[in-house]
């Protein structure tokens, strides 16, 4: 059996369910445009990859379904949220003839597959994670959809200055970038604050309550978390039974299944969004959004994480579409979609993604919220 048989017919990498979902009488006849994903759909990480694969494949769907476009496919192949099969995943979507990457959902992983992309001329577009080592400038052929984690953290810093608090804990994983650390340590050093104390995790990790111990007997007023959403929410709920009076803060890494399981048990943090709030009456992306997940029925819902992969699947369509006209509407070269999408700047409807020579960074958004409670975003 061929390589691109195995790409193309194993359930794994169906799982979105999605190649065969649009009735034949929508279906474009024109070209087909497939682009490749590798994300965490089993593990620990298993909800935020499953969501951003489900707003990527409502994105196209709704693209696919234009009278007289292209058919736009996503094929994923589960990496369980380890970095090893993430890296032979993305050897195997180039292998099996994917014209572009969207929504790797590890940006530790995404890092070491800038090489082997760039050798085949391959854009790496929409990474899930605000990673700063794939916004360097080794990181060329990287387009990101959403902020970096520079932008996240300077917006940490300012409110921790603002509210006047000095004791910091500051949590992050074991294996993230180096360049993360940095920002994290920029950002806190501008607003004159070191953190009294840090500590690094294991991603899968699934025993915190060292880790909570640690944080109360330090007396911390915030304890700042840079991780995935069990962590987060493991270490909140053992510092919370521990009765701790000060406040959690975390990364838009921990996504909608943060907000999901603080919701449930009633308990609450501040958290940094880098795409518009699911709930926004304002935004238009918003609204397409909701449309287009309804018109796709089934169980998927949009909340922060859906976002996210929906706001990457429109830019890869809008990139895709535009070097559609360049090549005359016969095909989409891997070299012709990495120009386009270099040089694309669009609205999808309140949400601006903006490239240009040397700007890889397309958009600049970052909204600062609270969870209550009760699950309602506040501020």
């Amino acid at each position: 059996m061929k390589r691109r048989q195995v790409v193309m017919g194993s359930p794994a990498i169906l799982a979105a369910g999605m190649l065969g979902a649009w009735p034949a009488s929508q279906a474009a006849q024109g070209p087909v445009i497939r682009f490749g994903q590798s994300a965490s759909l089993t593990g620990s990480q298993a909800s935020y990859g499953r969501d951003i694969r489900d707003g990527i494949n409502a994105a196209f769907a709704a693209a696919s379904a234009v009278p007289g476009s292209p058919r736009f496919e996503l094929v994923t192949l589960d990496d369980g949220g380890t970095k090893d099969r993430c890296i032979q995943n993305v050897g195997t979507l180039i292998e099996g003839g994917v014209t572009g990457i969207v929504g790797l959902t590890s940006g530790i992983a995404a890092e070491a597959c800038v090489a082997m992309a760039n050798k085949e001329q391959l854009a790496l577009l929409g990474t899930a994670s605000g990673n700063m080592g794939l916004r360097t400038g080794a990181a060329a052929g990287v387009f990101h959809t959403r902020a970096g984690y520079d932008l996240e953290y300077k917006r940490m810093a300012n409110y921790i200055k603002e509210f006047g608090m000095r004791r910091i804990g500051y949590v992050y994983l074991k294996d993230t970038s180096p360049a993360n650390l940095a920002v994290m340590t920029q950002s806190l050093n501008a607003v004159q604050i070191t953190p009294t104390v840090s500590i690094a995790i294991e991603r899968a990790g699934t025993n915190f309550e060292d880790v909570a111990a640690s944080l109360m007997a330090a007396k911390v007023d915030i304890v700042l978390i840079s991780a995935n959403a069990g962590p987060v929410a493991t270490i909140i709920d053992h510092m919370s039974n521990a009765k701790y009076p000060g406040l959690f803060y975390a990364s838009s890494y921990a996504g909608q299944g943060l907000m999901d399981t603080l919701t449930a048990k009633k308990q609450s943090c501040i958290m940094s969004m880098v795409v518009p709030r699911p709930n926004s009456g304002v935004a238009n992306v918003v609204n397409k959004a909701k449309a287009d997940f309804a018109a796709l029925g089934g169980d998927v819902k949009l909340g922060i994480t859906t976002m996210e992969g929906y706001i990457a699947g429109r830019t890869a369509v809008e990139a895709a579409r535009a070097a559609l006209k360049v090549s005359g509407g016969e095909r989409v070269s891997r070299a012709r979609l990495k120009e386009s999408i270099a040089g694309l700047r669009t609205d999808l409807g309140g949400y601006r993604v903006e490239f240009g020579p040397g700007v890889s960074q397309g958009s600049q958004y970052v909204d600062l919220i609270a969870i209550d409670r009760y699950g309602r975003l506040v501020g």
